[in-house]
């Protein structure tokens, strides 16, 4: 885990303005080494100067404690570092001042113009104090000796802290950005970790509904007939023993096709692994989620679409029907061919839905199925006519969960379809649906 701006501000532990205990006491320790030495060279000082060696003591105790504030006004100390060199003390101070000022964040051509203004007070107090030493004979050397002393003087004294402390200043920003970059990524893969959660939960909601409505079509209308051929058997038990029979032969295989469907479709369910591969500490829980969601949905969705009726079928649909005592005709238009599995599937489904609700609503009714093979689509419509007063006093009263129309609803609109029902005026009801044959 990477420390955010907010947590470094928070630890902040240190006195002042310094950030830590440590930071503190590193200066302290400098300002007192540079207060002692400043201390000691005001002796001299003062013996030039001719003031007493007590006050050349505190001015050079004074101007060295100034370190003290290097990390908060590093001008302030680079500027009295100038403001001695003349009396040839503070080095330390003058060091430290600088490589303080260079690794700020201060503009460069602040930086620039104090360092180029050390460098010449230290070149010109060493040149000044060669060229005495000269006079005086404590240096019996030639002329160029001044010139070269004070400049490699000068350069030694400003170069170094100046270039270090730029090295450093650069190589903390540079550690700063890599710091920020790491905290948005993190924030970056948190809110990716967020909205992979969610669309793990809305591909669950989703797969919970297409199973839903997959179970509701393979067994609704299976049970359907079944709960219609068991009334049949009821009614004619007595009267006509074989035609009892027959019902109950057709019962028999109602459930029998409804079982091997049902076990077809749970047998997918069990099979769709997801192809995920590694435990939660290789792959993240939330990646995990989608993988296997998104890859159990295309595993169940093209599995049950192989497994699934197609339009071909249809004729055996209706024959279904007409053996419970439906009376259905089927009318075809435009001459038929091949579409995708999907959408044979759903022309199938809507079609099987549609007569499933005639026989719970309408049992009895003259029901038309119409088929249309259009250039581009492919056009369904099943209506059925209003029930006898006969027919439906002996409805099987068949149970209605209301998710029928919902279903072919959503499955036409997947495929880009269009889809309607609603009575009709002579008393009837008609379900439409067209389908894009692409």
């Amino acid at each position: 885990m990477t420390t955010t701006g907010e947590d470094d501000t928070r630890a902040l532990t240190g006195p002042w303005w310094w950030a830590r205990w440590r930071s503190a006491v590193l200066d302290g320790g400098l300002a007192l080494v540079s207060a002692v030495e400043c201390g000691i060279e005001g002796i001299p000082f003062a013996r030039d100067a001719g003031i007493p060696p007590a006050v050349g003591v505190a001015f050079g105790v004074l101007a060295g404690s100034m370190l003290l504030l290097r990390r908060k006004w590093p001008i302030v100390v680079v500027l009295v570092s100038i403001a001695i060199a003349p009396a040839q003390m503070g080095f330390l101070l003058t060091v430290g001042g600088l490589y303080t000022l260079a690794a700020s964040e201060l503009p460069r051509r602040i930086i620039g113009s104090l360092a180029g203004m050390s460098l010449v007070a230290t070149l010109v107090v060493t040149f000044v104090r060669a060229q005495q030493d000269m006079t005086r004979g404590e240096m019996d050397v030639g002329g160029w000796f001044v010139p070269f002393i004070s400049i490699t003087a000068s350069l030694g004294v400003t170069a170094p802290p100046v270039l270090l402390g730029l090295y450093v200043g650069a190589r903390r920003r540079l550690m700063e950005s890599l710091r920020e970059r790491a905290d948005s990524l993190e924030r970056e893969l948190q809110l990716l970790a967020e909205r992979a959660e969610e669309r793990a939960e809305w591909a669950r909601n989703e797969e919970r509904t297409r199973i839903a409505r997959e179970m509701h079509d393979v067994v609704a209308h299976r049970v359907s007939l079944m709960v219609v051929h068991a009334a049949a058997l009821q009614a004619v038990a007595r009267k006509d023993p074989e035609k009892a029979v027959r019902n109950a032969a057709l019962v028999g295989d109602m459930g029998r096709q409804a079982l091997t469907e049902l076990r077809e479709m749970l047998g997918v369910l069990r099979s769709g692994d997801g192809g995920v591969r590694g435990g939660p500490s290789e792959v993240p829980l939330a990646a995990v989620r989608v993988a296997a969601a998104a890859a159990a949905s295309r595993a169940v969705g093209e599995e049950s679409a192989e497994a699934g009726p197609c339009l071909s079928e249809l004729d055996e649909l209706i024959g279904q029907s007409a053996a419970a005592g439906m009376v259905v005709r089927l009318s075809v238009e435009g001459e038929a061919r091949s579409y995708a599995r999907q959408v044979e599937q759903t022309a199938y489904r809507v079609v099987q839905e549609a007569l499933t609700n005639v026989h719970k609503h309408a049992a009895g009714a003259k029901t038309h199925v119409r088929l249309a093979h259009r250039v581009s689509e492919i056009a369904m419509q099943v209506e059925n006519e209003p029930p006898s007063e006969s027919a439906s006093a002996s409805s099987a009263r068949l149970p209605s969960g209301g998710n029928g129309l919902v279903g072919m609803k959503e499955r036409v609109s997947a495929l880009g379809g269009v889809f309607v029902s609603g009575p009709t005026d002579a008393g009837g009801f008609r379900v439409s649906a067209v389908i894009p044959a692409s």
